[in-house]
């Protein structure tokens, strides 16, 4: 799963936490990337967002905070079942706030989150500092977070030379509440892609708890 957050507050500007981790729990995924978190910020009554969830939810949480923000952190971070066997985060560029990227790796695949720049020139660079993050790569691996660029753009055609997008890109993720874009994405390595297959994908049709919609992809993992 993929899921930007906005911290909580959905459509009807209610922060609920229960409502997200609903979300999550009804959906019952192995793993998820999540973005837009506060961890021990003022407006969040210097919660640890993520460790919020991760109670709520029965999950590990792995947090990887992008800026300093109202007392406290934001970014973004992974919920997973399983405990990973190796984390690791990166910083990529963004001129209106900085950006991350975490990565999971798991015994069978590696699982990344990160939430793009608003600027194109970044999301390009953000690109080229990716190719080499997982060059050495040698499981099957999945990139998955808020893209802020639609499927046309050049920067998902660049993205699509060395990645699969396995989410579908023609069902709309944003604005929950009436969806017009398609900007949240599950991508696989291309190189790596052997050893599974996509059983299905799907768009939660969840208007009110975030300002965006989750991104589900069931895989089968094996031969």
């Amino acid at each position: 799963m993929s899921y930007n957050i906005r911290n909580g507050n959905g459509m009807d500007n209610v922060c609920n936490y229960q409502r997200i981790a609903d979300v999550i729990n009804k959906a019952a995924p192995d793993i998820v990337a999540v973005q837009e978190l506060d961890s021990m910020t003022n407006r969040s009554g210097k919660k640890y967002v993520l460790g919020e969830l991760a109670t709520l939810t029965g999950m590990n949480a792995y947090y990887a905070p992008a800026i300093k923000h109202d007392g406290g952190k934001y970014g973004i971070g992974i919920l997973s079942k399983q405990v990973p066997v190796r984390l690791k985060t990166m910083a990529l560029p963004g001129r209106e706030e900085a950006r991350m990227l975490v990565m999971a790796e798991f015994n069978d695949y590696i699982y990344c989150c990160t939430h793009m720049s608003l600027t194109e020139e970044d999301r390009i660079k953000s690109l080229q500092i990716l190719k080499e993050f997982v060059s050495y790569c040698k499981k099957p691996l999945f990139l998955a977070g808020d893209m802020n660029d639609q499927p046309d753009s050049e920067f998902i055609k660049e993205l699509q030379k060395e990645f699969q997008i396995i989410s579908n890109p023609k069902q709309l993720t944003f604005p929950a509440s009436k969806p017009k874009v398609t900007i949240d994405y599950i991508v696989s390595l291309k190189r790596n892609m052997n050893g599974f297959t996509v059983k299905s994908t799907e768009i939660v049709n969840e208007p009110v708890a975030s300002d965006h919609r989750p991104v589900i992809v069931e895989l089968r993992m094996g031969k």
